[in-house]
């Protein structure tokens, strides 16, 4: 099903998860926001791509993960390769033609997945606070014992009155998908945005990430005074500015 430009609509997984998403069709290629960890479509970033979007004509995606916004599921059984069948899903029913995808911070990293698994397809790739890895490099050697011994990691959350889970499963899933020790093998345009002031994803990422991906075509912008989320006024007019800046036809 496609949605409207201001409608939320469901696919349904082969298992039967229904996964809410906002589809505006228009001009190629399509933008495709990824949010972050126990983020979803609703927040300013993403609604600030749609609408750019929309103004364009350009066609664009937004979705919840299963166990996220308005999606069915459980987040505890939320992993990066679930949430990676899921965009691909929607990519696939919703979309035709070449893509870019817009990572926001666990977004980013996602989106390196699903551009390894249709490289044909990625006009190019723009990282928000990008943070591939983050299950190695973002939990202390205690904390990575507790989850290996099937433990739920809580650590406080400076953006919500809750702790901020990590489950087992999840992590175990992404010390399966670590990329930054490798060469990735995407060719397509990259542009990396990241706050000097980021508390979350040191904006060093940003920098092993340009120097870990084959494209030659990769720009990392740094902000000075810039956090994690990166969703102030001048912080969303600058995603923007990218997005439009973008080369508009997909590498050979």
């Amino acid at each position: 099903m496609v949605a409207g430009m201001n409608d939320t609509a469901f696919h349904q997984m082969p298992d039967g998860r229904r996964i809410a998403f906002r589809h505006n069709p228009g001009k190629a290629p399509a933008l495709v926001f990824l949010p972050g960890y126990m983020s979803d479509m609703a927040g300013s970033k993403a609604c600030a791509v749609f609408d750019w979007a929309a103004a364009q004509g350009q066609a664009c995606l937004l979705l919840d993960y299963a166990g996220c916004g308005e999606s069915e599921g459980d987040f505890a059984d939320g992993t990066l390769s679930r949430w990676r069948d899921e965009v691909l899903a929607l990519i696939d029913t919703s979309i035709k033609g070449p893509v870019v995808l817009v990572g926001s911070s666990m977004g980013g990293w996602l989106m390196l997945l699903v551009a390894q698994a249709i490289p044909k397809r990625i006009a190019a790739l723009v990282g928000i606070a990008a943070a591939p890895d983050f299950t190695a490099w973002g939990y202390s050697d205690e904390q990575q014992a507790e989850l290996l011994a099937g433990e739920t990691v809580f650590e406080e959350n400076a953006y919500g009155p809750q702790p901020t889970p990590t489950f087992p499963g999840f992590w175990a899933d992404g010390q399966t998908q670590l990329l930054l020790d490798t060469l990735i093998p995407l060719a397509c345009p990259v542009r990396l945005l990241h706050g000097q002031a980021d508390p979350d994803v040191p904006w060093e990422v940003s920098l092993r990430l340009a120097a870990a991906l084959h494209s030659d075509d990769v720009q990392v912008t740094l902000i000075k005074d810039g956090d994690h989320r990166l969703s102030r006024a001048a912080d969303i007019a600058l995603l923007l500015r990218t997005l439009a800046q973008l080369p508009t036809e997909s590498p050979a």
